[in-house]
């Protein structure tokens, strides 16, 4: 590929990054900028930056390296290059530098792993193609001294990792000759769980009624353990409840009132969320001690969650605390100044608060309560939820001119506010004369090839960092122009503008300088050098006639183009005949004659009513004739009424474009008698302008029509047309709103023209009459304090001008405007239907000013202001509507106030309602059944609901065949059920509870075949077994046993 490219420039910049960062270990610190034309191509390579996306994904939780931090900052797409190409191409023939494709993400490598690799990914693309390096906590990887590391492609291999040698945080270096960028960091770790000391756990001895802490004391471990703890023998688990409490923080079994039950060994069982390896620890005994029984005492918090909880947006956060006390202490929870997030749930007899896809409106400060009847006891502590930073502007690649500045600008959010640092070729970038950082903002001044390179700009808080790159070219060429302005000859006519381009390729831009011939041109006012480059020649002459020389110049190089201008006399277009009437059948030419340069050739071109004449698809009726090389004539033949409009005649030459229309009229003939010399047009409209033709006819044809007469008005009289379409409008209270189609200026009949709007209350003697003087009016409004609204009133509208009042329109009736609504609904009630229903009901009172148009519901939640309300309208004289889509278990504020085309009424007293709580989640376990013919008897273990969930009122057994989609149901109180399969073939069946909230989760299917004669006895039972962990493991057992009763 290289032999395909002409060297245009080389520069060699050694020393030149050094100048303005610290070079990270083994970073080269000589550059090149280069500058190259393929062969053949009429301009530079260039950018696209919409196919280079340059940014990282956050690297969460990652720990800046040491020594980077610098200023805040951001970006911007800064300044284009002069006069260089917008388009930009990732091939073969477009150079530029590395952008990520693949970055190393944190990873966690189990100790006991039998693949003994490690692999950090890293891929990029580039041209040319990069090459790759490797650092560890901040420092270069030697990967030649190691045999334990290799490199595939970009990505790093470790053998054989090592926890001492090789933990720590990996970052990925790109290198092309156009610059270098660093990828995000990457975490190793090792996952590991040790043993426990085998050394014996003394014996725990406390009397009955106690509270007593069994400590877990784990192994080292990495990453996080999961706890529970086995009684007396494996696999007998310690059930959790109200009295019994496994922390998942501190691993310890926490009893707040021991029990005789409770006498025995207790082992810790730990599990690495990793590795899945477990351990035991060794028994710890606990012994009742026989000195009495201990009394009641009050609560005493012994594990709660920390002064101060920092969560990522969108994780789920557990929040623990239990108590010792005797009696079993109680737990509540509660968010202080605010209520407990509806998605929150109470795990573990209450004893974990947990908060599902947690967002920055759920922090703040939680309490948690432990209450027995001796008395209780609060912990509080403070929930802080933090984001990442993400970005919200982007960094561009950018290409300027030496001596431009350079402006880039980054934007992310986070929560605390991420700070900015920026990295040119991988090092940190430092302020310098030139080199301004504030605010996200890197500004660079009078920019220079050194500054050529790859940029970095990192947003940052404590929790995360991203990454966005960006690569910033520096031109440094002579001028060349394209192949399109070279030797050009421009033909204009006399008085015309004249414009040749210039507009070399050249970094920095050139200066241009003009010649006419071998004299330098100078500027005057008609004559003037424009901005890019381009001579302009204003009311162009022969004298202007010349061979122009532009020339390009900069510190590189020079080029020059050469133009011709000539200048002709214009065009000039004869169409004749101007106006023609003709009648139906008769034929007309048109003549075209161009009055032109000799030099110049001349094209005519035919219109009708603007559109080109297709000769070829006019039934023959048009035909062009081109008698000499400077005319053209168009032949109508047998005119057709279709035929009549304008007729276009278009001259084109090499320099300019002239046309020229006639109006072809087409009439029916109107006889009068030969020997008439005079006729008497009537019915004509008062004080309207008329002119008037006479066309000959006879047996032969239809002579040409004579000249128009002189312009006539006739006389001004009374106007005799009335306005059409009198109506009403809406208005303001208070207000009569009058409407109607203003007469066109053809009916007025002459001047002074106005209306005469004439309205009474309906059932009234007298009129009331306001004058409109204008013309054009369309609408008049009256108003009177003392007319109520909807007041009937009988209207009209008549006309007048100069010479009388003309005629009234009909009369009608129109209303005053209306007033908003006066009163506010009453006996307005919310009745909560389910978890996410509310139905509000209200009533109208009649004789409130204002016919209501409908009404609208406003509702809001119990820790929302009435002004953030969700609003829902209703339309007529609805009086109930069914809000859907609440939230569950939430108290709801309500209002409802009328509305109609004047405005709203007032809202009612709020009234308030709380959507039910949410269906039962557990599904109905340990479902038996047995068949009997078609009869099925079933039975399952009764739903015991959470405390946010509804409480159970009864159940639905679901059943369908198989295959298909409607199921029929059957309702109980009971926890049992007999159902009757009608058909031959298999049933599905299902369970679930019913409640106020709606029905609960299903129970597993059951296939059940229904057939005649003989029993069939199935058990489908669920055993849990225990985890600290949400999920559970399910085991599902089937059973088939003889037929027998339960």
């Amino acid at each position: 590929m290289w032999l395909s490219w002409k060297l245009l420039l080389f520069l060699s910049l050694t020393g030149c990054l050094s100048e303005y960062s610290e070079a990270v270990p083994g970073l080269p610190t000589s550059y090149a900028a280069i500058l190259r034309i393929k062969s053949g191509s009429s301009s530079l390579a260039s950018f696209n930056s919409k196919n280079r996306p340059r940014l990282s994904s956050p690297s969460l939780g990652s720990i800046p390296s040491p020594g980077w931090r610098g200023a805040a900052q951001h970006y911007h797409s800064p300044t284009n290059l002069y006069h260089f190409s917008d388009t930009f191409k990732h091939d073969e023939s477009v150079d530029y530098g590395p952008v990520f494709v693949q970055e190393p993400d944190d990873m966690i490598f189990p100790t006991d792993s039998e693949e003994k690799k490690v692999s950090l990914n890293c891929q990029a693309r580039g041209n040319p193609t990069p090459t790759y390096r490797w650092l560890r906590n901040g420092t270069e990887i030697d990967i030649e001294s190691d045999y334990r590391f290799s490199l595939v492609e970009g990505s790093l291999i470790i053998s054989n990792p090592s926890e001492m040698k090789d933990s720590g945080q990996y970052q990925c270096l790109t290198t092309n000759m156009f610059g270098s960028i660093l990828s995000r960091e990457a975490v190793l770790q090792f996952a590991y769980l040790g043993n426990f000391s085998g050394r014996t756990r003394s014996a725990v001895s406390v009397r009955e009624g106690q509270g007593v802490v069994l400590m877990c004391s784990p192994p080292l471990h990495s990453p996080e353990i999961i706890y529970s703890w086995v009684f007396n023998e494996f696999p007998s688990f310690v059930a959790e409840d109200s009295r019994r409490f496994i922390s998942q923080e501190t691993g310890n079994l926490y009893i707040s009132k021991v029990q005789t039950s409770d006498v025995g060994s207790y082992i810790c069982l730990v599990k690495n969320t990793v590795t899945n390896a477990r351990v035991l620890s060794p028994p710890t005994p606990l012994t009742l001690r026989n000195d009495g029984v201990m009394g009641e005492y009050e609560p005493k918090i012994e594990v709660h969650f920390p002064y101060t909880v920092t969560a990522a947006r969108g994780t789920t956060v557990k929040l623990e605390c239990f108590a010792l006390g005797n009696p079993v202490p109680t737990i509540s929870w509660r968010k202080v100044n605010g209520h407990n997030p509806s998605k929150a749930r109470l795990r573990k007899s209450q004893a974990v608060l947990e908060i599902p896809n947690v967002q920055l409106e759920d922090s703040g400060m939680y309490e948690c309560k432990a209450e027995n009847s001796r008395g209780r006891n609060v912990f509080r502590g403070q929930l802080q939820v933090y984001t990442y930073p993400h970005w919200v502007e982007k960094l561009n690649d950018t290409q300027l001119d030496s001596g431009d500045q350079l402006r880039w600008e980054c934007k992310a959010t986070g929560k605390p506010r991420p700070t900015y640092r920026w990295l040119k070729n991988g090092a940190p970038l430092w302020p310098q004369s030139r080199i301004e950082m504030f605010n996200g903002v890197l500004m660079i001044q009078s920019v220079n090839v050194s500054d050529a390179g790859m940029y970095q700009c990192l947003a940052e808080n404590k929790y995360g960092t991203i990454y966005a790159s960006a690569e910033l070219k520096i031109l440094a060429s002579a001028p060349t122009f394209p192949l399109n302005q070279m030797k050009k000859t421009i033909i204009v006519t006399k008085g015309q503008e004249v414009v040749i381009e210039c507009k070399p390729q050249a970094s920095p831009k050139p200066t241009i300088t003009w010649k006419k011939g071998d004299k330098v041109l100078r500027e005057n006012k008609r004559i003037t050098i424009l901005p890019h480059g381009s001579l302009r020649i204003l009311n162009a002459s022969k004298s202007d006639e010349g061979r122009y020389l532009c020339q390009g110049v900069n510190v590189f190089g020079s080029a020059e183009i050469i133009a011709s201008v000539s200048v002709k006399e214009p065009t000039r277009i004869e169409l004749t005949p101007k106006k023609i009437e003709l009648t139906v059948g008769e034929s007309i030419v048109l003549s075209c004659k161009a009055l032109h340069d000799s030099t110049m050739d001349v094209t005519f071109y035919w219109t009708l009513n603007g559109q080109p004449i297709d000769f070829e698809k006019e039934g023959g009726h048009f035909e062009s004739i081109k008698a000499q090389a400077s005319s053209a004539d168009l032949m109508i033949r047998n005119i057709l009424l279709v035929h009549a409009g304008r007729y276009g005649c278009r001259v084109q030459t090499a320099a300019d474009a002239v046309s020229d229309e006639t109006e072809l009229l087409v009439r029916v003939p109107d006889l009068i008698s030969g020997d008439m010399e005079s006729a008497m047009a009537v019915e004509l409209n008062p004080w309207v302008e008329y002119e008037f033709r006479v066309v000959a006819t006879n047996k032969i044809g239809t002579g040409d029509p004579s000249a128009p007469s002189r312009v006539i008005r006739t006389n001004e009289a009374v106007p005799k047309t009335p306005p059409a379409n009198v109506s009403g409008r809406s208005g303001r209270r208070h207000e009569l709103v009058i409407a109607w189609e203003p007469v066109s200026e053809e009916f007025q009949s002459g001047e002074g023209f106005g209306y005469i709007v004439a309205f009474r209350p309906n059932g009234t003697r007298g009129w009331k009459e306001k004058m409109v003087t204008s013309s054009d009016a369309s609408k008049f409004i009256y108003r009177d304090e003392s007319v109520p609204p909807l007041t009937p009133f009988e209207v009209k509208v008549g006309v007048y001008n100069n010479k009388g009042d003309g005629p009234f329109s009909p009369i009608v009736v129109i209303c005053s405007a209306e007033g908003e609504p006066t009163a506010a609904p009453i006996d307005v009630k919310a009745t909560s239907l389910s978890v996410s229903e509310i139905l509000v009901a209200w009533k109208h009172i009649k004789e409130s000013l204002g016919r209501p148009q409908g009404f609208e519901v406003g509702y809001w939640k119990d820790m929302q202001q009435e002004e953030a309300a969700e609003k829902v309208k209703t339309e007529g004289n609805e009086s109930s509507i069914l809000l859907t889509g609440l939230e569950g278990n939430t108290l709801y504020h309500l209002t409802v106030r009328a509305y109609n085309a004047a405005g709203y009424g007032p809202p009612s007293t709020a009234v308030h309602a709380a959507t039910k709580k949410s269906p039962p989640s557990q599904a109905p376990g340990n479902i038996m059944w047995i068949q009997d013919g078609s009869h099925v008897s079933l039975g399952w273990e009764p739903v015991r609901p959470l405390a946010n969930e509804s409480d159970v009122m009864g159940y639905k057994v679901l059943f369908r065949q198989e295959g298909q989609s409607n199921s029929q149901v059957i309702e109980t109180q009971k926890t049992s059920a007999v159902v009757l399969l009608p058909d031959v073939g298999v049933y599905i069946i299902e369970v679930c509870a019913v409640s106020e909230g709606g029905d609960g989760t299903a129970s597993p299917q059951i296939r059940v075949p229904s057939f005649s004669g003989g029993k069939v006895t199935s058990a489908q039972s669920t055993l849990h077994v225990l985890s600290t962990s949400s999920s559970s493991v399910t085991l599902l057992l089937a059973l088939m046993v003889p037929s027998t009763s339960w």
